[in-house]
């Protein structure tokens, strides 16, 4: 699987929806919030590229994106990573 073509589909998607995501350095994998009333979704630079993916796509579904366009693969990977996270609680 190209994890970077991944992230990279899923920072377009990030963009559509209107939120900022920065990559940061520190204790934590990532997830999306709002700051000061901005939409923010923080991502651990120094992260697997599974697992930044992992993360975007987690914090998407989060988000909300029932009204964006996205490839059915993309779509698919999403859903996938979402079950997982739910399923590892």
């Amino acid at each position: 699987m190209n994890y970077l073509r991944i992230i990279e589909e899923l920072e377009e998607i990030v963009k559509q929806v209107g939120t900022q995501l920065r990559y940061e350095k520190g204790d934590f994998d990532g997830g999306y919030c709002i700051l000061k009333d901005q939409k923010v979704l923080v991502v651990n630079k120094r992260l697997n590229d599974a697992r930044r993916a992992s993360i975007l796509a987690q914090a998407l579904n989060e988000i909300g994106i029932e009204s964006v366009f996205i490839k059915p693969a993309t779509r698919v990977f999403i859903e996938d990573e979402v079950a997982k996270a739910q399923n590892s609680k």
